[in-house]
C-alpha cells in the first residue's frame, strides 16, 4: 500500500483566529497535510513560532518593515524559510503550482485578491473570507466555474448548509427539493437590547462575543448583525438561492449552526459545539472525515434550544444587507466597504455604535449601482464607497 501524499497547504491569514485554528487541525494530521506557506500582515512574533513548528518553504508578510525584521531573524538562526513581502506575494502563494489547497482567511476586502487568485488557479479553496463573495460574488463564482476550483465554505453557517445539502448539489435548489436555507445567529453580546440601550455601547463591550472567539472586526459585525447580513449574501452566491429563500433566526446557544428545509417537510441541520475547528477539519478532509480536536456534543447538557426572529429595528444592518442583495450589482460591495470603514471608526471611538448603520445607509444611497465584471471594477467601487463612508465619518465627528 503506497504512502499518502500530503496536501500542500497555504494558510493566508495564519496569525488570525481562523489561521491558528487551521494550523491546530493540521498539526493533528502530519501524514495528511504539509504547510507549504504561511501569510500574515505584520504579526511576526507569532508567525515566527509557526515557522518553527511547521517549517514552510515560504512566508509572506504584507508589511515591508515587518517582513525585513522577520527575514533578519530567520537568517540569524539559519532558518531556510524564504520571506516574501507585499500584497502581490499573497497572490503568488495562492497560485503557486506546488500548492494544492489555499485557506483564504484574511479578513475583509484585503482578502479578496488572493482568494480570487486561488480560485482562478483552480485550487482547493477553503473560503473563510466571506467578503470575497459579498464584494465580488459573480466574478468569484465565474472564476470557480471556469477554472474547476473546488470551493469549500468555512463559515460555520455555510459549512453546516453544505453538509446538510445533497452531495451532488450544484446550486439548483428546486432539482433537489430545497425550499429554504436558515442561517442561525447567536444574537451577539446585545441580544434582547433595544435601540435606547445601545446608545452608549463601547468597543470593548461590542467585541465581547458570548460564544465565539473572533477578531475585533468580525466581533463588531456580530454585535450589529451585519455579520449575518454578509452571510446571507455569501449564501446566495454559494448555494444559488434568492433572498426570499434565505432566512435568519436568532439561536443563542450557537449549537445548531444552520438548517436546510426541503419540500417534503424535512429539515436537515448540522449541530456541534461552537468551535471553528469543526468546519475547518470538514473542509480540509472533504469528502472524508478527520478528528478536529473538538469534543462530542452533549445533547443532555445542552438542555434546550431557543429561537427568535432578529430585531431589525434595533439592528438595522441585517435589513441593509438584504436590501443590498436585492439591488444586486455593486450594492453588496458598497455595503461591505461602508461597513468596514464604519466599524474601524467605531473601534477607534470616532463614531458611536448606532452610527455604524447610518454610515452604511448613507453610503448605499450615495453610490449608484453598477455591474461588476472583473476585479478592477470591484476594487474601483470599493474605493469609491470607502471615500464616501470616510467623508461621512469625518462629518459626524
Amino acid at each position: 500500500m503506497s504512502a499518502r501524499v500530503p496536501q500542500r497547504i497555504v494558510v493566508l491569514g495564519a496569525t488570525g483566529s481562523i489561521g491558528q485554528s487551521t494550523l491546530d487541525v493540521i498539526a493533528r494530521h502530519p501524514d495528511r497535510y504539509q504547510v507549504y506557506a504561511l501569510a500574515a500582515l505584520r504579526q511576526i512574533d507569532l508567525l515566527e513560532t509557526q515557522i518553527d513548528q511547521f517549517q514552510p518553504a515560504f512566508v509572506a508578510v504584507v508589511d515591508p518593515l515587518a517582513a525585513e525584521t522577520l527575514r533578519t531573524r530567520l537568517l540569524a538562526r539559519g532558518v531556510s524559510t524564504e520571506v516574501l513581502t507585499g500584497a502581490d506575494a499573497l497572490n503568488t502563494l495562492a497560485q503557486h503550482p506546488d500548492v494544492d489547497t489555499v485557506m483564504a482567511a484574511i479578513v475583509g476586502a484585503a482578502g479578496l485578491p488572493s482568494a480570487l487568485a486561488a480560485a482562478e488557479a483552480g485550487k482547493r479553496v477553503l473560503l473563510a473570507n466571506k467578503e470575497a463573495l459579498v464584494m465580488a460574488g459573480p466574478v468569484f463564482m465565474d472564476a470557480v466555474r471556469r477554472s474547476g476550483a473546488l470551493l469549500l465554505p468555512i463559515d460555520s453557517e455555510h459549512n453546516a448548509i453544505f453538509q446538510s445539502l445533497p452531495a451532488d448539489y450544484r446550486g439548483e435548489p428546486d432539482q433537489h427539493g430545497v425550499t429554504h436555507i436558515v442561517l442561525t445567529a447567536s444574537g451577539g453580546p446585545f441580544r434582547g437590547c433595544d435601540r435606547t440601550q445601545l446608545t452608549d455601547v463601547t468597543p470593548a463591550q461590542a467585541i465581547s462575543h458570548p460564544k465565539w472567539s473572533m477578531g475585533p472586526k468580525i466581533s463588531v459585525d456580530s454585535a450589529t448583525l451585519m455579520n449575518k447580513g454578509l452571510e446571507v449574501i455569501e449564501a446566495h452566491f454559494l448555494f444559488g438561492l434568492s433572498a426570499d429563500r434565505i432566512q435568519v433566526v436568532v439561536h443563542p446557544q450557537s449549537t445548531i449552526h444552520s438548517l436546510v428545509q426541503y419540500v417534503d417537510g424535512s429539515v436537515l441541520a448540522e449541530l456541534g459545539d461552537p468551535d471553528m475547528r469543526t468546519p475547518i477539519a470538514h473542509a480540509l478532509a472533504w469528502p472524508e472525515r478527520i478528528a478536529s480536536g473538538v469534543g462530542m456534543l452533549d445533547l443532555v447538557a445542552c438542555g434546550h434550544f431557543d429561537f427568535s426572529q432578529p430585531d431589525t429595528e434595533a439592528f438595522p444592518c441585517l435589513a441593509l444587507a438584504f436590501e443590498a442583495l436585492a439591488r444586486g450589482g455593486s450594492a453588496p460591495a458598497v455595503l461591505n466597504a461602508a461597513n468596514e470603514v464604519a466599524v474601524a471608526a467605531f473601534l477607534d471611538e470616532k463614531i458611536t455604535f448606532l452610527a455604524i448603520p447610518e454610515i452604511i445607509r448613507k453610503t448605499l444611497d450615495a453610490i449608484p449601482d453598477t455591474t461588476l465584471t472583473d476585479l478592477t471594477s470591484v476594487l474601483a467601487v470599493d474605493a469609491q464607497a470607502r471615500e464616501c463612508a470616510e467623508s461621512l465619518v469625518a462629518a459626524s465627528a
